[in-house]
Order: structure tokens, then sequence, then C-alpha cells
């Protein structure tokens, strides 16, 4: 809503207005990308970072949109449905890991004794294999339902933090070429970014260098540390809409070509507002069903 309208009112072809408030656009969306960062780092629950990942993508996308470049509204444009497919599966997988640890059950009957594998003579327990460090050699079996969500966090992770090969990493790459060279590559005499062009590019890196320290911790403390709970349950009609989700993250990467130039044909309409507004000038009214009908004109007598 705020691209289509700030580049209808103030675009290109808004004469002394042209681009107003692109600055506050900008820079709100800086801070908000930061705020949201910060938000990431300092959060171990799920659903916190998938809130804040969402509140990082809408500061990238205000930043990026307050430049009015068309290359880079590509980007974002691109970067848009990635993120939001994303953060919703991120949503969908806070939501089971949160009735996973609710039901798990609770601490081994060994764990609550001081000296869990000595007898009270202070002799090993016989049958266990200790190593060095005092520790059971015992392998970790990892449910198959387990599994699966850890691939979709990570398909989220990869996805948010803007990691290759997933479509985060094809919608920042765009941005970030676009920040670099507002012209585009094939031409060597764009104009190198200004000083906010490069807080952005700055910020875009950080961003997804903060989400994946975040989202990798995360992961370690859900995934990996979870040995003293019970197994997940994971109905088919759960795994389906993360499924869904992260296969559309997949498409989008594998079918970047057409959406770019989709998201392109959009970008240019978008920058272009005299054709939009023509179109809609040029429409003629169509009478809804209660509009009553103009009866033909009678011939006098």
């Amino acid at each position: 809503m705020i691209l289509r309208l700030w580049l209808l009112l103030f675009g290109v072809d808004a004469g002394p207005s042209a681009h107003f408030g692109s600055l506050w656009l900008i820079g709100g969306g800086m801070l908000t990308m930061a705020f949201g960062a910060i938000g990431m780092l300092g959060s171990q629950r799920l659903g916190y970072l998938a809130g804040y990942g969402a509140i990082v993508s809408s500061g990238t996308l205000l930043a990026a949109a307050g430049f009015g470049q068309p290359l880079l509204t590509v980007g974002l444009l691109y970067y848009l449905p990635s993120s939001t497919l994303a953060i919703s599966a991120l949503f969908l997988l806070a939501d089971l890991m949160d009735r996973w640890r609710n039901d798990g059950a609770s601490l081994a009957p060994y764990d609550h004794d001081d000296a869990p594998f000595l007898t009270a003579e202070l002799m090993p327990v016989k049958g266990l294999n200790l190593d060095d460090d005092e520790e059971v050699l015992t392998g970790r079996v990892i449910p198959a339902a387990v599994a699966l969500l850890g691939l979709g966090f990570m398909g989220c992770t990869l996805v948010i933090a803007g990691l290759p090969p997933l479509s985060g990493f094809v919608g920042k790459f765009a941005m970030l070429t676009a920040l670099i060279n507002p012209s585009g590559l094939g031409l060597s005499a764009g104009q190198p970014p200004d000083v906010a062009g490069w807080m952005l590019l700055t910020l875009l890196i950080g961003t997804g260098l903060l989400a994946l320290i975040a989202l990798t911790r995360a992961g370690i403390l859900h995934f990996w540390a979870t040995y003293d709970r019970a197994s997940l349950q994971l109905r088919v009609l759960e795994g389906l809409p993360i499924a869904f989700l992260l296969g559309a993250c997949v498409l989008l990467t594998l079918q970047a070509g057409p959406v770019m130039g989709y998201m392109q044909a959009t970008a240019d309409a978008l920058h272009t507002p005299g054709l939009y507004v023509r179109a809609v000038m040029s429409a003629r009214p169509i009478p809804g069903p209660q509009a009553p009908r103009a009866e033909p004109a009678q011939e006098a007598p």
C-alpha cells in the first residue's frame, strides 16, 4: 500500500513534490531493521523470532521503497513473497515446537541424583560405558517428526537470513546489486551509492548475519538439546502447510527468471503512474445491479 500510494502521489511525475518524504521512509525503515535484528538476537522462543523477523522484513521493504529506484523495487518485490512465506512457516513451526516443549517428559530419574552414574561406594554403575569425560556413550535417535521439523526450520533460516540457495538470497542479492549500481550491471557509468545506500547495504548484510546467529542458537536449543523430551507426534495435516510454504520458496528460486521478469513489469508500472491514472480515468463505469436503468426516450406524438 505504501509503495503503491507513495509512487502514485510522489513519483517522478510529481514535479517539485517528487520523492517527497523519501528520507523519512529510508530512515524509518533502517531503524525498524535495526530494532528487529536486535530483538531477534535477544530472543530464544521461535514465536518471538518470527515476530522480530517480520519486523526486519517490513523495515527492509520500507527502506528500499524510499529510494525510488526501479531496479531496487524489482528486488524488494521479489523479496516480499519470499520473506512472507518463510516467516509464516516459522510461525507454524513455533506452534508445533511449543506443543512439543509443553508435552515433553520430565527429566530421567537418574538426572535427579547428584552422582547419577555412581553407586553409594562412588563406584561406576555396572553396565554403563563411560568415556574420559564421565559421560554415557549412547547414540541419539532423532525421530522422523523432529527431523522433518528440523529441515523446515533450516529452510526458514536460509530464507530469512538471506543465504543461498533459496529465494531469500536471490531477493537480497538483487537489492544489493541495485544499490551498488542503480543503472544495472550492464552499464559501467552507474553512479555509486550515496551514504544512505551504503547504510542500507550494511544493514542488509548485518541483519542477515544477526538473524543467522539468532536462528542457529534457537535451532541448537530447540532441536539438538532435546534428548529428555518425549517424541513429537506430528500429524500430516500439521506438516503440509509448512511444506507448502517452503515449497513455494523453492519454486520461487527455481523460477527466478520468469518471476523477476514479472516483478520488472510490475516495477515499471509502479514507477510510471501516468499509465495507471490514464487507465483508471479512461475506464467506463459499470452500473451496479441495483442502479436504476434509464428508460428509453419516447417519441413525441
